[in-house]
């Protein structure tokens, strides 16, 4: 029956069930190993385990137990050998065993079974199912709860200064590592499902370690107070990310980079002046590995060419999961009867890749005690504020430039000052009206006022009027006659213009938290929102991101995406038109400046589409 089944065309559970059962063969040996392990693994995605125990009972009818109806005939016992029947179980547990831990129910039923053989004295059989030496998971699953009594002033980790790139890396690694086997099934699927961590805290505890990492990476910098020291610091993380790639543990080597890229560390122009041009060409080729053109790429084939123990970039692998979940049906009927084959083998071979990591244990040989100092550092509950705050304090900016929100990225081409929408919009506070309309019209003066006289002319308002196609004749504006336009008529003129539209103006950002699965640029700075934990700030209405430190300064008007997204917090509809083909945002992480040369700016390959909204992620 195994080799029968047509899974791209859709099966039911039954079907699938007894394709397993039939795929041993008397000797007890898997024909079919593929199959009876992807639909083990996979069942929960379509139909609870106690379900499926429920199943395999019906399989094996007995007195006691309910023939199952005439719509779901079911093969005697006779035609089932009762070994093909014990050796099923004996396989889902050994290898899945703590869904029988964490399942009560689950194990009952498959006590349930190991009885009903006993009793019909086929006790060599029953013996194979041995479901009391399953050991306990919830001690191990258990989360740790991080303390950060004491901790906020700690500023630098002594361990910095005493370990070896390599040893660093190693251990990194081993503490990822044991937070990861935590990770089951049923997290991704709760993730995946939900999408966030609500009631997942494995999940959300790993992802917490993923982004203190960066910040940790942040925080030994900033700790340094000469560009020199600083420098040095910078080039040794380098050679920890150029180790962990040695170990093939490339979720460690995202976050090293993430937080080597941050918004904090790459303003830092002189720092980056002392950088030597050997550790800058390494850090762009590493940087360049798990950048996300070409939907990660790079780090794609790099992963497949692996031997042995590798750690892939969870996040990029729970988008995968996320868009298949968007993109295909679980069923192939409305009567939710025949689950879909093809889109199975697709989570499979994702979710399988993800549990290689727990099979093979990483090359490293890790010491307790520095772990625990290790833990202790990454502990560090620093706010996206107090570490640019702290940027600051080692590089102020420019007083050429006090408008720019890094000294070292170069100035942002002028902005194209989006057009106003006629979409209706909720009812906004006028003082944020005003202040924002304050902040758009400094960024009016400083990109189109090209002599820098503080006015607007004529020549420069037909510029700006290429951008604004409700905008009034220039006499409109100009309230004195003078021939130009000062910042006070223009904002008295935006003022006016709000009150007759009645606050329909549509270029207020409405700002809310946001995480993602991948790196996002912030508008303003140009630099990496990195992190999946709350890192920054998007638009609800046109879906622009920013740091939280960038809010105040962003010139980028709000407008409505075609594809609309409520402002009263429910998911955005998709165009039937869109498949998940074109939900791909890719886009080039920052690289290190050379010597004397400019430091790199982020490019956005591809316009923003609704898969904007689709991988916001609420923790």
């Amino acid at each position: 029956m195994a080799g029968t089944l047509d899974l791209d065309k859709g099966c039911t559970v039954e079907e699938l069930l007894r394709g397993c059962i039939e795929a041993f063969d008397d000797s007890g040996k898997v024909r079919d190993p593929q199959l009876v392990r992807m639909f083990l693994m996979m069942h929960p995605w379509y139909i609870p385990s106690s379900q499926l125990a429920a199943k395999l009972l019906h399989i094996y009818p007995s007195p006691a137990l309910p023939r199952p109806p005439p719509s779901e005939p079911m093969r005697s016992p006779s035609a089932q050998p009762r070994r093909r029947m014990s050796l099923a179980p004996k396989y889902w547990i050994s290898a899945f065993p703590a869904e029988f831990d964490l399942n009560p129910e689950l194990a009952e039923q498959i006590k349930e079974l190991k009885a009903l053989l006993d009793q019909e004295g086929n006790r060599r059989h029953s013996s194979l199912i041995d479901i009391d030496s399953v050991p306990t998971y919830k001690w191990k699953r258990q989360v740790t709860q991080r303390n950060p009594v004491g901790q906020k002033k700690r500023k630098m980790s002594l361990l910095f200064d005493h370990l070896e790139p390599m040893e660093l890396a190693e251990h990194l690694t081993y503490l990822e590592y044991r937070s990861f086997c935590k990770i089951l099934f049923q997290d991704y699927h709760s993730f995946v499902t939900h999408g966030c961590t609500v009631d997942n805290p494995v999940l959300e505890r790993f992802i917490s370690l993923f982004n203190s990492v960066s910040q940790w990476v942040q925080l030994m910098i900033l700790s340094k107070p000469t560009a020199p020291q600083r420098a040095l610091v910078i080039t040794h993380f380098v050679h920890v990310a150029e180790k962990l790639l040695q170990l093939q543990n490339f979720n460690t080597l995202m976050a090293v980079v993430g937080g080597l890229s941050h918004s904090s560390i790459s303003r830092l122009k002189e720092t980056h002046s002392h950088v030597s041009p050997e550790t800058i060409k390494l850090w762009e080729g590493l940087t360049e590995l798990v950048t996300a053109t070409g939907n990660y790429g790079n780090y794609r084939r790099r992963l497949a060419a692996c031997v042995g123990f590798r750690f892939p970039i969870l996040g990029v692998h729970l988008k995968d999961l996320v868009a298949l979940q968007l993109a295909l049906p679980d069923w192939l009927d409305p009567a939710r009867t025949r689950l879909n084959g093809a889109k199975m083998k697709q989570l499979f071979s994702i979710l399988e890749e993800l549990a290689m990591v727990t099979s093979l244990r990483p090359p490293v040989q890790a010491n307790p005690d520095l772990l625990s100092l290790l833990t202790v550092s990454l502990d560090q509950y620093q706010t996206e504020d107090e570490l640019y705050q702290l940027s600051l304090q080692r590089e102020p900016r420019s007083k050429s430039s006090p408008t720019s929100p890094t000294s070292c990225t170069p100035p942002p081409r002028p902005p194209v000052l989006e057009e106003w929408t006629s979409a209706a919009k909720p009812k906004l506070d006028q003082a944020l009206v005003v202040e924002h309309i304050e902040k758009m019209v400094e960024s009016v003066f400083r990109n189109f006022d090209v002599d820098g006289d503080g006015h607007i002319s004529q020549e420069e308002f037909q510029i700006i009027r290429g951008n604004f196609p409700y905008l009034s004749a220039f006499g409109d504006l100009d309230q004195n006659q003078d021939g130009c336009i000062s910042r006070e008529e223009m904002v008295s003129y935006f003022l006016r213009s709000s009150s007759v539209l009645g606050g329909r103006m549509g270029f207020v950002h409405n700002f809310q938290e946001s995480n993602s699965l991948r790196p996002v640029a912030c508008r303003h700075c140009k630099a990496l929102i990195l992190g999946i934990y709350k890192q920054g700030l998007k638009c609800r209405a046109c879906g622009v991101n920013c740091h939280k430190q960038c809010k105040d300064r962003l010139s980028v008007e709000c407008r409505r995406r075609a594809q609309s997204v409520s402002l009263e917090g429910s998911a955005p509809t998709p165009s039937p038109t869109h498949s998940h083909h074109h939900r791909a945002f890719s886009f080039s992480l920052p690289r290190p400046g050379r010597r004397g040369s400019r430091p790199p700016e982020i490019r956005e390959e591809e316009v923003q589409t609704v898969e904007d909204g689709v991988f916001d992620i609420h923790l």
